[in-house]
């Protein structure tokens, strides 16, 4: 089966490819299509129902609104646009690789998909920056976190993601290879390819390891304020939990996949790295749907494990259960959050300037 009759997922593959030729041949799992369609089709549904009801619930929620909703908010809005696209795809995989509607679709899809990937994870890494500074500098957090300039943040990362799509819209286009039209990119050169590593580097891994280093900073002093309190707080474990799933749900979608995306640059920037065509592309295979699963899954993330959230859509849903009490306390997980480790780091400035005048 010609690579480019594969997935949508194929639309940053073949873009790193030095030589990508329709007529070479790879392995190709059996029923791939069949399956795709069905699970693109359950993401489809299931992803567009979360996320609107999300950003309803958070949109028209009575009362102040969280600083982190508003990152929340662009993050399912982003979530949603790619989503629409997704019965396009439906179409190309139960045609089993035919394009059937049109250059401009087959252009503009691609486009939404590589402006939501990069709107994903720079949301990501603002929300995992926002955290860090709420929990671990209060002090400067009450200078830097505004709603002015979140919504500025917001702002500026829509701006850059929709700049960065645009090779991905210039270089796709609409081919016929035996009469038959394929949605696929165009021949990549050495510098595209360049280009191609270093806007991965830049947008993908450089935001990951600032994620992961932010959560291992909150997590570890978060494990140190266990240890000096001498007392387990359902609250603060409920925050560690949620933190771990946020993050691995993320690295469990987006990481396979950009693996094996910078495999395929390298690959073809270095001829004495070449690697087994058949084994990227099985990989890209596997890992691509679940990178674009990622975008059906948080709402339901934030559902279960933020109280907040789960309140918020409860009301959205069931109006009528607008004044019911949902709890003694209205707190969410990470004010609590916030406000029990801001206490120890004060707590801990006042025993260092006791120990101080102690040694003056």
């Amino acid at each position: 089966m010609d690579p480019e009759s594969t997935s949508v997922y194929l639309d940053y593959y073949d873009a790193t490819r030095p030589n990508p030729d329709i007529k070479e041949t790879h392995s190709y799992v059996p029923y791939t299509s069949i399956f795709l369609s069905i699970f693109y089709t359950a993401v489809f549904l299931t992803g567009v129902l979360g996320n609107l009801i999300l950003i309803a619930a958070l949109h028209f929620k009575r009362g102040s609104r969280r600083l982190i909703d508003i990152f929340i908010i662009n993050l399912a809005t982003s979530d949603f646009i790619f989503l629409v696209t997704l019965p396009l795809w439906v179409d190309k995989e139960a045609s089993l690789g035919l394009w059937r509607t049109g250059s401009f679709l087959c252009k503009g899809s691609s486009y939404m998909i590589s402006v939501n990937m990069h709107c994903s994870v720079f949301l990501l890494t603002c929300m995992s920056i926002d955290r860090y500074l709420a929990i671990m500098c209060p002090a400067v957090s009450r200078k830097l976190r505004r709603r002015d300039c979140a919504y500025g943040v917001c702002a500026s990362v829509w701006f850059m993601s929709c700049l960065l799509g645009l090779p991905t819209l210039l270089s796709r286009e609409l081919t016929l290879i035996n009469d038959k039209p394929y949605c696929a990119e165009k021949r990549a050169t050495s510098i595209k390819l360049t280009w191609a590593l270093v806007a991965l580097i830049l947008t993908f891994f450089v935001p990951l390891l600032s994620i992961v280093t932010c959560y291992c900073c909150i997590t570890r002093k978060l494990c140190v304020h266990y240890q000096q309190s001498g007392k387990h707080n359902k609250k603060l474990r409920k925050s560690i939990k949620v933190i771990f799933i946020v993050v691995a749900a993320f690295v469990f979608s987006w990481l396979p996949f950009n693996t094996f995306k910078l495999l395929s640059i390298v690959s073809g920037l270095q001829q004495e790295f070449q690697f087994s065509s058949t084994i990227l592309h099985l990989g890209m295979e596997v890992s691509g749907p679940l990178a674009f699963a990622n975008s059906c899954v948080n709402p339901f993330i934030y559902y279960i494990f933020d109280s907040y959230i789960h309140r918020a859509i409860v009301r959205c849903l069931c109006p009528c259960l607008k004044n019911y009490d949902f709890g003694s306390s209205t707190e969410t997980s990470d004010s609590h959050l916030t406000k029990a480790l801001s206490n120890f780091i004060h707590a801990e400035e006042v025993a260092r300037r006791r120990k101080r005048s102690v040694s003056l």
